[in-house]
């Protein structure tokens, strides 16, 4: 392989077992990309600093390096390796993260596509005027990447609720999340912000609440962010970001869906609009909703 041969990037915990390794060479196809290469990056989720400078070196050194999509490390990328980037977009800066990575020359652009993305899966799934119709809350287990754009977006909606409760067992990515928000100018009073066991509050929120797993409990490692046996509010939205792994907390939706009348979304359509979107910015393309629709259909042959 030439070293000018173009090729894509994954950074992630396990990028093998992805369906964007089989999903990928078809879309490459369908809009005519200059490579169906994806290059796996593994890291563990206690990877050192040195290693996502390390990666981003590489990146910026490789001619042939079209870009990347990231996914669990998110956050880390930008901690351990921002100052590595000509430019970051907007989103990026505010909330510290970098989700997709392309290049212009040998400089790498960080972007931040998460709130886009975020947006775009919800609306496949939630109803138009749902939280001023019925009331409705949202808890957010998990204040990383995925929890800070998901909120932003829930934030900014035509329909916003009118209360997100922010929960994580880490009470520095609490913290963080709280400096997003109030960068952002985002009102105070909508948000809780919790480290705390989550089922009490997954209890207390009102019918037709929307609880969210942004945790990676159930892909990156094993477990439900939820106890056994936790009921889900009446007639809640209930989202697990993930579409593979273990998936405990689908899992434990899924049982209680007839009986308390949920809504029950796995992360396949985060998958579809997170990789492309990635692609629109690292192909410097432009994706109409009917060809987004076309990738989806693509892509469900390998689901």
């Amino acid at each position: 392989m030439s070293a000018n041969t173009a090729r894509m990037g994954f950074v992630g915990v396990d990028t093998a077992n992805s369906s964007i390794r089989r999903v990928f060479p078809l879309w490459a196809r369908e809009l005519a990309l200059p490579t169906d290469e994806l290059v796996g990056h593994d890291l563990p989720l206690d990877a050192p600093d040195s290693a996502y400078r390390e990666l981003a070196a590489n990146m910026r050194a490789d001619p042939g390096y079209r870009g990347a999509l990231i996914t669990t490390h998110k956050i880390r990328m930008w901690e351990a390796a921002g100052d590595m980037f000509a430019e970051l977009d907007e989103f990026a800066r505010l909330c510290g993260e970098i989700s997709s990575v392309s290049k212009r020359g040998d400089l790498l652009i960080g972007h931040a596509k998460d709130p886009l993305t975020a947006g775009l899966a919800m609306v496949d799934f939630l109803p138009r005027g749902h939280f001023a119709r019925t009331g409705a809350e949202v808890v957010c287990l998990g204040a990383g990447g995925a929890g800070s754009a998901i909120t932003w977006w829930l934030a900014h909606h035509d329909d916003p609720p009118r209360r997100i409760v922010c929960v994580d067992t880490d009470p520095a990515r609490i913290e963080r999340l709280r400096g997003v928000h109030a960068r952002g100018g985002l009102p105070s009073g909508m948000f809780g912000y919790e480290v705390a066991d989550a089922a009490p509050l997954v209890r207390q929120a009102p019918p037709g609440s929307l609880v969210i797993n942004a945790t990676g409990m159930g892909k990156d490692r094993p477990g439900s962010p939820l106890p056994a046996g936790t009921p889900f509010p009446e007639r809640a939205l209930v989202w697990e970001l993930n579409y593979r792994g273990s998936l405990e907390f689908l899992a434990q939706a899924r049982a209680q869906r007839e009986e308390r009348g949920l809504t029950v979304e796995d992360g396949w359509s985060y998958f579809i609009h997170g990789w492309s979107q990635a692609i629109t910015a690292i192909f410097d393309l432009t994706l109409t909703p009917d060809l987004v629709h076309e990738l989806a259909k693509i892509a469900e042959v390998v689901r």
